[in-house]
C-alpha cells in the first residue's frame, strides 16, 4: 500500500512539474512528499532560472550543486568557493536529466576552466543518464573523453548544439547519439562545419527539427553547397519528421518531401533573412498540418499554403508580415473557407475588414484563443468589440489586442466586459498604458468574475 500511494503521488506530481510554487509548498507536507517531489523538480532545475531574479537563482542552484562535489573537488575549488554549509539529504544531481550546459557556463560566469571541468566532471558519470542535452557555442571541452560520456549521453532523445563547438565533440556525439528525436542545431553561417550534419544522419527516429541559421545579409559568402548537403540530410527524414522549425528560405525544395507534418514554424526575424520571397510555400500541400507559425514571411506564399491545406489547420500564428488591405482581406477568407476547426489564430486585422472577422467567427465554431494585431493608426474598437459580443463562439475567451497608436476608450472596454457577463471568464491582454482608471475597471470585473486574469505591456 505505502509503494501504491508514493506511485500515485507521483503520478500527481508530474502533473504539476511546470508549477514550482505548487510543487515547493508541497515539499514540506512530509518526508514521502518531499522524497517524491525532489526528483521531480530536479529532472530540469534550468528551467527554473528563465523567469526573475536570475542572479539569485543562479547562485544557489551552484551552491546546491556544489555541495555534491566530492571532498577531493572540494579541495582543489577551496580558494574559489566556501564550502561550510552541511552535506545535503539528498544528491540532487543524481536526478537531473537535462543537461544544460548553456547555463552551466552562465552561472559559473567564471573563464577558470578547472571550476568548469570539477562541475561538468560531477555530472557527468558511470551512474548518470541524461536525456536532454544543451551545448553552448565555442564549446570545446572533450566530454567525450570524461569517464562515463557513453553511459551518460546513449539515452539522448532532445540534442541542441551549435556548429561552432569542437569537431571532437560533434564526432563523439554522432557515435553515441542514435536515440534523438528533438534535434535543434544553431548554424553558424561563419562556421558552416560539415561535421554537424552527421548529427542529422545518426538517429532512426527524428521526430523534432529547428534549424536555426543566423544569416548575415552583408557577407557576401556562397553558403548554398552546405546548405544543400544539409538539406538533403533533413530530407531522409522526411517519413518521421512532424515537427519543422526553420528561419531561411530552403535552397532546394524540401518541404515538400515532409508530407507528414503536423507543425511547421518560419521565422525570419533574423535581419538577412527577410528578403527571401518563400515562392517554395505556393504550391506546397500538407494534408495534415495542424499547427503554422510565420513571422517575417510574406504574406501572399502563406496564404497560398492555408489554401492547399485540407482543413486541418487549428492554429494559426502571423505576425510581422507587413501586407494590403486587400491582402490581408484575402488571407481572412481564405482562413474561414479552409479553417473551419481553427482553435487558436493570431493574424493583422485591418480596420476595413472587420467584416471578413465577422464572416471568421460565424465560421470557425471551435475558436478558443483570438490575438488581434492592428496597425491602423485609426481603429474601430467600438465595432470590433460589437462583433465579439455578438459572434464570438461559445469556446472563445481569450483575447489579445495590439495596437502601436491607438487604444480603446474606457466606456468602450467597459460596454464590452458589461456585455460578456455570463460567459466564460476573459483572459485579456493589451498592449497599452493602465492608468488608475483603467486598473479599477479591471479589478472591478475581475471581482465580478468577468474576468479571470489580465495583462498588459507598453
Amino acid at each position: 500500500m505505502p509503494k501504491l500511494y508514493k506511485d500515485i503521488l507521483y503520478l500527481i506530481f508530474q502533473e504539476l512539474q511546470d508549477n514550482k510554487e505548487t510543487l515547493y509548498s508541497c515539499l514540506f507536507v512530509d518526508k514521502t512528499w518531499c522524497e517524491t517531489i525532489i526528483p521531480i523538480l530536479w529532472k530540469d532545475p534550468w528551467k527554473f532560472l528563465k523567469n526573475g531574479c536570475k542572479l539569485r537563482k543562479r547562485e544557489l542552484l551552484l551552491n546546491l550543486i556544489n555541495s555534491n562535489l566530492s571532498d577531493e573537488s572540494k579541495n582543489k575549488l577551496g580558494q574559489y568557493f566556501n564550502f561550510s554549509y552541511k552535506k545535503p539529504l539528498f544528491n540532487y544531481v543524481s536526478y537531473c536529466k537535462h543537461l544544460n550546459l548553456i547555463e552551466i557556463k552562465k552561472i559559473i560566469n567564471n573563464d577558470t576552466l578547472i571550476i568548469q571541468l570539477e562541475i561538468i566532471n560531477l555530472l557527468i558519470n558511470e551512474n548518470t543518464k541524461f536525456t536532454h542535452l544543451y551545448i553552448p557555442k565555442q564549446f570545446n571541452y572533450q566530454i567525450n573523453l570524461f569517464p562515463g560520456f557513453q553511459n551518460c549521453f546513449s539515452n539522448i532523445v532532445f540534442l541542441s548544439c551549435s556548429s561552432n563547438i569542437g569537431d571532437n565533440v560533434l564526432d563523439g556525439l554522432s557515435k553515441i547519439c542514435k536515440s534523438i528525436k528533438e534535434l535543434e542545431l544553431i548554424i553558424d553561417e561563419n562556421n558552416n562545419n560539415y561535421d554537424i550534419i552527421k548529427l542529422i544522419d545518426i538517429p532512426t527516429n527524428l521526430i523534432n527539427v529547428r534549424l536555426l541559421i543566423k544569416y548575415d545579409f552583408y557577407i557576401h559568402i556562397n553558403y548554398e553547397p552546405f546548405h544543400k548537403i544539409l538539406e538533403k540530410s533533413l530530407m531522409k527524414h522526411s517519413n518521421t519528421i512532424r515537427y519543422l522549425k526553420i528561419t531561411k528560405q530552403p535552397t532546394l525544395m524540401i518541404l515538400s518531401s515532409f508530407i507528414y507534418l503536423i507543425r511547421l514554424e518560419l521565422d525570419c526575424s533574423c535581419l538577412g533573412s527577410r528578403h527571401y520571397q518563400w515562392n517554395c510555400l505556393e504550391n506546397l500541400s500538407l494534408p495534415f498540418l495542424q499547427i503554422l507559425k510565420a513571422r517575417y514571411v510574406p504574406i501572399k506564399p502563406i496564404t497560398n499554403l492555408i489554401e492547399n491545406t485540407s482543413g486541418s489547420l487549428d492554429e494559426i500564428k502571423i505576425d510581422y508580415t507587413y501586407h494590403s488591405e486587400n491582402d490581408n482581406k484575402r488571407i481572412i477568407q481564405v482562413i474561414y473557407h479552409n479553417c473551419s476547426n481553427l482553435k487558436y489564430l493570431t493574424l493583422v486585422i485591418k480596420s476595413n475588414n472587420l467584416i471578413e472577422l465577422e464572416k471568421l467567427l460565424i465560421t470557425c465554431k471551435y475558436l478558443i484563443k483570438l490575438n488581434i494585431l492592428t496597425d491602423d493608426r485609426v481603429f474601430d474598437w467600438n465595432n470590433l468589440f460589437d462583433l465579439l459580443i455578438r459572434l464570438s463562439p461559445i469556446t472563445l475567451y481569450k483575447f489579445k489586442f495590439y495596437n502601436s497608436y491607438v487604444s480603446p476608450d474606457l466606456d468602450s472596454l467597459k460596454l464590452f466586459l458589461d456585455n460578456w457577463k455570463g460567459r466564460n471568464s476573459l483572459l485579456l491582454k493589451f498592449n497599452m498604458d493602465i492608468n488608475d482608471e483603467y486598473s479599477d475597471l479591471i479589478e472591478k470585473y475581475k471581482a465580478e468574475g468577468v474576468i479571470n486574469k489580465f495583462d498588459y505591456y507598453s
